[in-house]
């Protein structure tokens, strides 16, 4: 089954193709001739999916999703959340964003409280019709950054169960445990009906 995943990030594509398996073959916008992004204006994870994968559908007709995922810090009111991207400043630079969300933290009125959850949203349109799906992968900051794998806030998180930051695991380990593999396998599972 051919999706157009609406993402120029090479990172989730790759990540999102090994999670979905051989069934799959993932097509980015430019592939199919989709070159122009969609500004993001939602309030939330799942309205800015929403965004994404509607403007690809009107511009394609192809069956495709889009996701939003974000860090969440409890000490940080859920910051940066929704602003994941763009936490420091417009240009999305993640290093960054990481050095700005462990100076929040530094600053934080509960500096000890380093619970943190990956939250991702999919937002897919299959023969014309919206479905969601949720991720989530809990865990905890880490404020001395480790690993030089992954992308985006990996080097200073920690899941759940593990000693380890997502950017210090082997890609298959991080991939069967990411807040992106739990939507996307609930995506795969309904599709595969």
């Amino acid at each position: 089954m051919e999706l157009v995943f609406a993402t120029g990030n090479k990172g989730k594509l790759r990540e999102a193709s090994e999670i979905l398996g051989p069934s799959f073959t993932l097509r980015s916008p430019a592939d199919v001739g989709v070159f122009e992004d969609v500004e993001e204006t939602g309030a939330t994870m799942r309205e800015n999916a929403a965004i994404k994968a509607r403007h690809l559908w009107r511009l394609t007709g192809k069956n495709c999703f889009a996701d939003d995922s974000g860090l969440e810090v409890d000490a940080l009111g859920g910051a940066p959340g929704v602003y994941s991207a763009r936490y420091a400043g417009e240009d999305k630079d993640f290093a960054r964003n990481i050095d700005k969300v462990l100076e929040d933290l530094a600053a934080a009125e509960d500096k000890k409280d380093m619970r943190a959850r990956f939250r991702c949203v999919i937002a897919l349109i299959y023969k014309g019709r919206e479905y969601y799906f949720d991720g989530v992968l809990e865990g905890r900051i880490t404020p001395v950054p480790a690993g030089c794998g992954g992308f985006g806030y990996d080097p200073i998180f920690i899941p759940e169960g593990y000693d380890k930051t997502l950017a210090q695991m082997e890609e298959e380990e991080k991939n069967s445990i990411s807040h992106r593999y739990h939507g996307l396998v609930q995506m795969r599972d309904m599709l595969m009906r």
